[in-house]
């Protein structure tokens, strides 16, 4: 998987969220400045996403200027320019952009509804926020949009 790090300014926090469910370190804070967010960006070597056309003047940092508006079009754009694959899916806490772990059935009791833990064997959970994630309906249907995106990207 690539070391490409991202920051999505306060315009695209659901642009970070996907990017963060394809596997990439994707930080997004919408209170953030437009400096702050500058310098984040240069610290940490991170590409700033950007729909800010001011911030694009700003230099020594690398950043995309993202064309759409439409998020299947961004994700489409930002797999593009970097080569980008989804190799390592499901991987990062969409929420907060902690890399999940693997824990034991067992912990997910009392933590999730009674028809998940008894349908479900495999359960992640986020040590920063305290998520627990599983292979549900929703997962389903993330799936079937990254397969719809992986359509687009070509």
């Amino acid at each position: 998987m690539s070391e490409i790090r991202f920051l999505a300014d306060s315009m695209l926090g659901t642009l970070a969220k996907w990017l963060r469910i394809l596997g990439y370190d994707t930080l997004y804070s919408p209170e953030l400045t437009d400096l702050e967010a500058v310098r984040l960006a240069r610290c940490e070597g991170r590409v700033l996403l950007t729909r800010d056309t001011g911030l694009l003047r700003r230099k020594g940092f690398r950043a995309l200027f993202i064309q759409s508006e439409v998020l299947e079009e961004q994700l489409a754009q930002v797999l593009r320019e970097f080569g980008l694959r989804s190799d390592n899916s499901f991987s990062r806490c969409p929420v907060c952009n902690a890399v999940l772990e693997d824990v034991p059935k067992s912990e997910a009791w009392g933590q999730v509804p009674p028809f998940v833990f008894q349908t479900q064997e495999s359960f992640r959970l986020c040590p920063e926020c305290n998520r627990f994630y599983w292979r549900g309906t929703h997962w389903q249907k993330m799936r079937a949009q990254l397969e719809k995106l992986g359509k687009m990207k070509g």
